[in-house]
């Protein structure tokens, strides 16, 4: 399931593999343990808070704050065509970090410090792999979700 990420795991199997499908049809996903109702994102396999290794999958709502941000103006290689560009650390509402580009909804002189974001998935399918990231835009920005059923 990894592969369509384009990255291969070479592990048997991994215990939060639904992690990867819920990727792909755009939802942001947590894991909420079943022993002490600990919720955490990234999913954890087992339990930050009890250890316990039974978990249910929770989506996320995506709002959050601004916790940091940089402007990237000498880019990493493979990024080059891209600069500038800024991320920014984001405490999502329900629990967890995330680091994500700013989308187009925001200008970037308006980038501050504990002002109100929306992280949004964004998934290229025009290749062999599917590649997704996310997007920091302003507060109600939506997106569309395929239907988990």
């Amino acid at each position: 399931m990894f592969d369509w990420f384009g990255k291969v795991s070479y592990c048997p199997h991994t215990k939060v593999a639904g992690f990867a499908r819920h990727l792909k049809d755009g939802r942001i996903m947590g894991s909420r343990c079943e022993a002490c109702g600990e919720v955490a994102f990234p999913p954890r396999a087992d339990c930050p808070a009890c250890r316990h290794d039974a978990f249910a999958f929770v989506e996320m709502s995506g709002a959050g704050t601004v916790v940091t941000y940089t402007r990237i103006d000498a880019a990493p290689a493979g990024f080059e065509d891209v600069t500038p560009f800024t991320v920014g650390v984001i405490d999502l509402e329900e629990t967890g970090r995330l680091l994500a580009w700013f989308g187009e909804t925001i200008d970037e002189g308006d980038i501050r410090i504990g002002m109100p974001v929306q992280v949004v998935p964004r998934i290229f399918e025009d290749t062999e792999q599917i590649k997704v990231h996310y997007t920091l835009e302003q507060p109600g920005t939506g997106w569309v979700k395929t239907d988990s059923s």
